[in-house]
């Protein structure tokens, strides 16, 4: 049973770590460019963005979520999942936090974007309904740009 719920400034180590054990992977792929979210101030997010942290029955932090909210958009920064709790739905259900929270805050979309070399989570984005709206380089990096129109 995973309970979500508002991040607290003691989460932030805890997203921290999650943060490390999802992004390392992508390393290598990344041709040794560290990922943003292996840098990000997680202190910050708590306390500048909306946060949420997905907690296993046992309280472990598996999982998180940060969103900064835009004019009509949220901007879905960071999703980020254990690896060891990878194909459980729970990156399914963050997905569905931040829709909820973006009609919930009053925007028509949601936004976010992902290295190019993450195909995993390129392929979770397009089974829930993201659209690729540009594909192009940034500081050195080659981001994917997604969209999803939300229904309120």
């Amino acid at each position: 049973m995973l309970n979500l719920r508002r991040a607290t400034a003691d989460d932030a180590p805890r997203m921290q770590h999650v943060a490390e054990l999802a992004y390392t992977p992508y390393l290598s792929r990344m041709g040794g460019r560290r990922p943003g979210p292996l840098d990000a101030d997680y202190a910050a997010a708590v306390s500048d963005s909306e946060a949420w942290v997905a907690e296993s029955s046992d309280g472990e932090v598996v999982g998180f979520l940060l969103l900064v909210g835009e004019a009509d958009s949220m901007l879905l920064e960071n999703v980020a999942v254990l690896p060891s709790h990878h194909g459980l739905g729970l990156g399914r259900a963050l997905l569905v936090l931040a829709e909820e929270r973006a009609v919930a805050t009053g925007r028509t979309r949601i936004r976010l974007y992902t290295h190019e070399s993450m195909v995993e989570n390129q392929r979770l984005y397009e089974r829930n309904g993201y659209v690729e709206t540009l594909r192009g380089g940034e500081q050195g990096l080659v981001r994917v740009f997604y969209e999803k129109v939300l229904v309120p």
